[in-house]
C-alpha cells in the first residue's frame, strides 16, 4: 500500500511535469520526482519487518509531495522558490530519519533484551492508549538502559508521526535539549534571530495534534525536565510517548529535591522498567558476540572451555558494560597469540571500574562518605536499611532513609520490601569502587585471617575475612587507632581469642561480628568504652556478659537470631542505647524502660518482660518509635500496654507476635496509640478491632498467621490512609469481598497462603490507585475479579499458583495489559 501511494504520486508529478510550460516549475517538479524515486529505492531494499516501521514516513513524504503540487503555480510569486525549498528540506529530513531507524546501529551488540522489547512495545508504547504517556528505563550505570531504549526506538518510532532521540549530557542546558528536539521534529526548521514564540512554545505549537515518540537518554538530576515537558504536547488524544532513561527514579519528586539543589515538579511517570543483570547464559552469549566481532571470526569452544569462561564471567556479575569490556580485552590478547585456555584463567576489571567511576564523581559531595562506608559490608550481601542508617550515624554521617535515596539513584537495588523495612543489595562492582575509595579516603584495610596480610598502623577501619578454621587473631599493637572492626566469614569461632586481644581497641566505635559463628563473648569487651555499635546478630551466643554494662556510649546493640540468650539486668545502665534488636531472650528481671529516654527501637522482647511506669517527679521526653513484643497470648494485658505506648509522643511502629498456638487477645483499645502508622500482627487472633477502633493514621498493616474466621477486608477497607497491606495465612474463609470505594489509598496488596480462598470480589471504584498486586500460594483461587482489568494504576501483578490455575488465569486475559505480569509457573 505504501509503495503504491509513492508510485501514484510519482506518476502525478510526471504528468504535471509534461504539461508544465514554465521551466522553473519543471525543475521543481523534476527534483521532487527524484527525491521520491530515491526514497522508493531505499524502501525496496528493506526487509518487510523494517518497512512496517516506516509507513508513517512514507505517508509524510507523499503529503509533502502533494504540497509541492498544490503550490500556487497559477500566479508567479518570488515566494515559490522559498516555499519549495522548505518542502525539499522537509523531505530530506524525513528521509534521514527513515534511514536512522531503518538501519541497525553500527557496531552495537545486544543480548537478552528481546522479551523486554516485546513487552514494552506491546504494553506501553504501541498500546491503544491515546493519552500522553511517560515511561522510564531505570538501572545502574552500565546495565544497558540505552541499548534497550535504542531497540525500542528502532522498533517503534516509525509508528509515530514525529520522532526524536536526544542524549542528555549532565552539562547540557535545557535550551540545548529543546533545540535538538526542534531540529529533529520540526521539518525545515531554520532558527530566526527574532522569533516571536519561545522555543518550547514553538515546539509545542508545531507538534499539536501529531503523534510523537521522544527519547531523552541519560537523564541526570540536573536536567530541567519540567521545562522540557512544557515543550511537548501533553493534551489531546494523539497517543504520544516520552521514553526516559536514567539512573534516577523519576517517579519521586521528594528524592530529586533531597539530592539536588534544583527543584523539580512531580514527573508523572506512568511506568518505570528496572533493568536486571544478565544471567550466566546471556553473559556468555554477550561475551561470544563481542569476541567474534573483535577477532572477525566465529569462535567456538568445548563444553569444558565454556564452563571455564562462564566461571570467569561470574566476576562481571551480569553487568553488560563489564562483560563487553572484558571480552574486548580477551579478544585483543587472543589476537596477540595467547591461547583461550590461558586467557580464561583470570580476569582484569580495573578498566571496567574506571568506566563505572563517573557514578561516584556525580554524587553530591555530602553523600559521598556514605557511599564509601558501604565498603564495610560483605560483597553481594543483603543490606538492612536500619543497619545502614546505624553505621552511618555512628560515623557522624547521613540522614534517615538515605539508603532509599541510593536506591532511587540505582546505587542500591531493592530486593525486598518488608513494609516499614527495606532490604537492598549493592552490585559487587560498585562495592569494589567503594573499597577503592575507602582505602584512599578513610583508611580502610582488608585483611585475611590466614596470615597473608598484616595490619597497618595507619588503618582507621579494618575488615577481616576469615575462613572456617579457628580465628588466629592479629597482634593488637596496631589497633589503638581503629574506629571500625568488622569480621566477615562463616563458621569460625572467636572463643579461643585471649581476653587481652580486646583491651587495646581504645578508639573502637563499631564492632560487627554478624553471621560470624561467635559462641561466647569475653568479659573484656566491656573495656571498649568508646563503642557505639555492637553487632552480634545470627551467632551462637547464649549469655551476654555483665561487663557490657560498662559500655556507656553504646547506641546500637543487635543480638537477634541468637537462640535463647540470657541477658543480665544491664540494659537499664546503658543510658545511651537507641536501638536494641533481639529475639528469644531471657531477662533475669523485667525490663523497666522508664529510664531509657533515648531508646528509639526495641524489638523483640517478651510482653511479660515489659514494665513501664511514667516518672511522677518530672516530665521526660522519650524517643520511642518502634517496639516489638513476643509471647503475646490471651492472658496478656494489651490494654495497659497500649495505654503506656500512647504516652510516647513519637511512637509509630508496633509489632506483636503470638505465643505458639495460643490466641492473642482482642485489640479493641489499640486506638489509644493515635499516631501509630505501622502494625504487624503475627499469630492467631479471634477477630480484628472495628475500623473505628484502629488508629486513623495507620498506613501499613501486616497480618501473618492470624487465621481469622471472618473476612478482614470489610474492616480494613475503611482505613482511609492505608497504603500497604500484607495478608499471609491470615484468613481461613472461602470468599473475600472488597466493597464499593474500599481501600481509597491502598497502593500495594499482598495475599499469600490463604489456603481455603476460592473467590475475591472487588466492586467498582474499589482499590482505585493500587499499583502492585501479589497473590501467592492460594491453591483454590482459580479466577480473578473482573475489576482487575479496569484498575488503570495497576503496574505489577505477580501470582504463584499451580500449573493448571496459571494456565487458566493467562487464558482469561484479565492481566494481559498490566506492564509487569508474572504468573508462575
Amino acid at each position: 500500500m505504501a509503495e503504491a501511494a509513492v508510485l501514484e504520486m510519482i506518476q502525478d508529478l510526471k504528468s504535471l511535469h509534461v504539461t508544465c510550460a514554465d521551466t522553473r516549475k519543471q525543475s521543481i517538479l523534476k527534483r521532487t520526482i527524484n527525491e521520491l524515486t530515491e526514497t522508493l529505492d531505499f524502501w525496496r531494499d528493506l526487509e518487510m519487518e523494517e518497512r512496517s516501521k516506516l509507513e508513517c514516513f512514507i505517508a509524510e513524504l507523499v503529503k509533502l509531495a502533494r504540497d509541492v503540487i498544490d503550490v500556487e503555480f497559477e500566479f508567479y510569486s518570488n515566494s515559490i522558490n522559498s516555499t519549495y525549498e522548505n518542502l525539499v528540506i522537509q523531505m530530506k529530513t524525513t528521509k534521514v530519519r527513515m534511514k536512522s531507524i531503518g538501519y541497525e546501529e553500527e557496531g552495537e551488540i545486544v543480548v537478552g533484551l528481546e522479551k523486554d522489547v516485546k513487552k514494552l512495545l506491546e504494553k506501553n508504547i504501541l498500546n491503544k492508549l491515546k493519552d500522553f504517556q511517560i515511561l522510564c528505563i531505570k538501572g545502574m550505570i552500565g546495565i544497558g538502559k540505552t541499548s534497550l531504549a535504542r531497540q525500542l526506538y528502532k522498533a517503534g518510532a516509525g509508528q509515530f508521526e514525529r520522532q526524536a532521540w536526544v542524549c542528555v549530557s549532565s552539562d547540557m542546558r535545557k535550551d540545548e535539549v529543546l533545540m535538538r528536539l526542534i531540529q529533529q521534529m520540526v521539518p525545515g526548521y531554520k532558527r530566526r534571530t527574532f522569533q516571536k514564540l519561545s522555543d518550547k512554545d514553538f515546539l509545542r505549537q508545531n507538534l499539536e495534534g501529531l503523534s510523537c515518540f521522544v527519547v531523552l537518554d541519560n537523564l541526570s538530576k540536573k536536567t530541567h525536565l519540567d521545562y522540557i515537558l512544557d515543550g511537548l504536547p501533553s493534551r489531546g488524544c494523539t497517543g504520544s510517548r516520552l521514553l526516559l532513561t536514567s539512573r534516577i527514579d523519576l517517579r519521586s519528586a521528594n528524592m530529586l529535591q533531597l539530592t539536588s539543589r534544583f527543584e523539580f515538579r512531580t514527573v508523572d511517570v506512568g511506568y518505570t522498567h528496572e533493568m536486571n543483570a544478565l544471567d550466566s547464559d546471556k553473559s556468555w552469549k554477550l561475551f561470544l558476540k563481542t569476541i567474534d566481532k573483535v577477532t572477525s571470526v566465529e569462535n567456538k569452544f568445548s563444553k569444558e572451555m565454556e564452563r571455564k569462561g562462564k566461571e570467569m564471567l561470574k566476576k562481571c556479575w551480569g553487568l553488560p558494560l563489564a562483560i563487553i569490556n572484558v571480552a574486548r580485552q580477551k579478544a585483543t590478547q587472543r589476537l596477540s597469540g595467547i591461547e583461550w585456555e590461558a586467557l580464561f584463567e583470570s580476569i582484569e576489571l580495573s578498566d571496567t571500574l574506571k568506566l563505572l567511576e563517573p557514578m561516584y564523581h556525580q554524587l553530591d559531595d555530602r553523600i559521598k562518605p556514605e557511599f564509601v562506608h558501604l565498603s564495610l559490608f560483605k560483597e553481594d550481601a543483603i543490606l538492612r536499611d536500619e543497619k545502614l542508617d546505624q553505621i552511618w550515624a555512628v560515623n557522624g554521617l547521613g540522614f534517615p532513609k538515605l539508603s532509599s535515596v541510593f536506591a532511587r539513584r540505582s546505587i542500591l537495588r531493592v530486593v525486598k520490601r518488608l513494609f516499614s523495612k527495606t532490604r537492598f543489595r549493592l552490585h559487587p562492582l560498585l562495592h569494589m569502587i567503594s573499597i577503592r575509595k575507602a582505602e584512599e579516603e578513610m583508611g580502610l584495610e582488608i585483611l585475611s585471617s590466614n596470615g597473608n596480610s598484616r595490619p597497618s598502623q595507619n588503618a582507621r577501619h579494618r575488615v577481616i575475612h576469615c575462613g572456617r578454621d579457628k580465628f588466629d587473631p592479629f597482634t593488637n599493637e596496631l589497633s589503638k587507632q581503629l574506629i571500625s572492626l568488622i569480621f566477615h566469614g562463616g563458621g569460625s569461632y572467636l572463643d579461643d581469642t585471649s581476653s587481652s586481644y580486646w583491651e587495646s581497641f581504645e578508639s573502637l566505635k563499631i564492632l560487627d561480628m554478624e553471621d560470624f559463628g561467635v559462641k561466647t563473648l569475653p568479659e573484656t569487651i566491656g573495656t571498649l568504652v568508646e563503642l557505639q555499635y555492637l553487632g552480634l546478630r545470627n551467632n551462637y551466643i547464649q549469655e551476654i556478659p555483665q561487663l557490657l554494662a560498662e559500655l556507656k556510649k553504646l547506641e546500637v546493640l543487635d543480638i537477634s537470631q541468637n537462640f535463647m540468650v540470657e541477658v543480665p539486668d544491664i540494659i537499664l545502665e546503658m543510658n545511651s542505647l537507641r536501638d536494641v534488636h533481639m529475639s528469644n531472650v531471657i531477662f533475669r528481671e523485667s525490663l523497666k524502660v522508664a529510664t531509657l529516654c533515648k531508646l528509639r527501637t526495641l524489638e523483640y522482647i517478651s510482653i511479660y518482660d515489659w514494665t513501664y511506669e511514667r516518672p511522677s517527679f518530672r516530665r521526660i521526653m522519650y524517643d520511642f518509635e518502634t517496639l516489638g513484643f513476643e509471647e503475646v497470648d490471651e492472658n496478656s494485658d494489651v490494654d495497659t500496654l497500649f495505654a503506656s505506648l500512647a504516652q510516647f509522643p513519637y511512637f509509630i511502629n508496633l509489632f506483636l507476635r503470638g505465643f505458639r498456638y495460643r490466641s492473642m487477645p482482642c485489640l479493641d483499645k489499640i486506638g489509644a496509640i493515635r499516631k501509630l502508622t505501622v502494625l504487624k500482627l503475627d499469630g492467631r487472633i479471634g477477630r480484628l478491632p472495628s475500623a473505628d477502633s484502629l488508629p486513623e493514621r495507620i498506613f501499613y498493616i501486616s497480618l501473618v498467621n492470624t487465621c481469622l474466621d471472618e473476612d478482614p477486608m470489610p474492616t480494613l477497607e475503611k482505613l482511609i490512609f492505608l497504603s500497604r497491606l500484607k495478608l499471609r495465612n491470615a484468613y481461613t474463609g472461602r470468599e473475600m469481598v472488597i466493597q464499593h470505594g474500599g481501600f481509597p489509598r491502598l497502593k500495594v496488596l499482598c495475599i499469600n497462603e490463604l489456603w481455603n480462598l476460592r473467590k475475591i470480589r472487588v466492586d467498582e471504584d474499589a482499590m482505585l490507585i493500587v499499583v502492585e498486586l501479589e497473590i501467592n500460594s492460594c491453591p483454590h483461587l482459580e479466577t480473578l475479579p473482573e475489576r482487575i482489568q479496569r484498575m488503570s494504576e495497576l503496574k505489577k501483578f505477580k501470582m504463584v499458583t499451580t500449573k493448571h490455575i496459571a494456565t487458566k488465569i493467562r487464558n482469561a486475559g484479565l492481566t494481559s495489559e498490566i506492564s509487569e505480569e508474572d504468573i508462575d509457573p
